[in-house]
């Protein structure tokens, strides 16, 4: 059975978040990231075109990216949760739902 990609991306940004503010270690953040970018991206190259795939990993990246400026206008958790909640719509849109199909 495979895990939907919306949960994968909502749940590499939020636990790499999660994992960098609890240990004060940025790059185990950043290897959690990563590793949710690399599982989500190789389904999406299985199940969706490269302009899919492409446009879905820019999401992801720039997701982390808006967080940040986000972060310091609404506060840590409202940004985090809405950047995850916007990439796992992506994600469910793009890819999820139709690979049920």
């Amino acid at each position: 059975m495979r895990l939907p990609t919306a949960a994968i991306t909502a749940g590499s940004l939020i636990g790499g978040w999660q994992l960098a503010r609890r240990t004060g270690i940025r790059p185990l953040g950043g290897l959690v990231l990563a590793a949710g970018g690399v599982v989500a991206g190789q389904e999406w190259a299985r199940t969706t075109s490269p302009a899919v795939t492409g446009a879905l990993v820019a999401t992801y990246v720039g997701a982390f990216g808006l967080s940040h400026p986000l972060a310091r206008r609404i506060g840590s958790w409202p940004s985090v949760l809405a950047v995850s909640a916007l990439t796992a719509a992506a994600s469910y849109a793009a890819s999820d739902r139709r690979a049920r199909r």
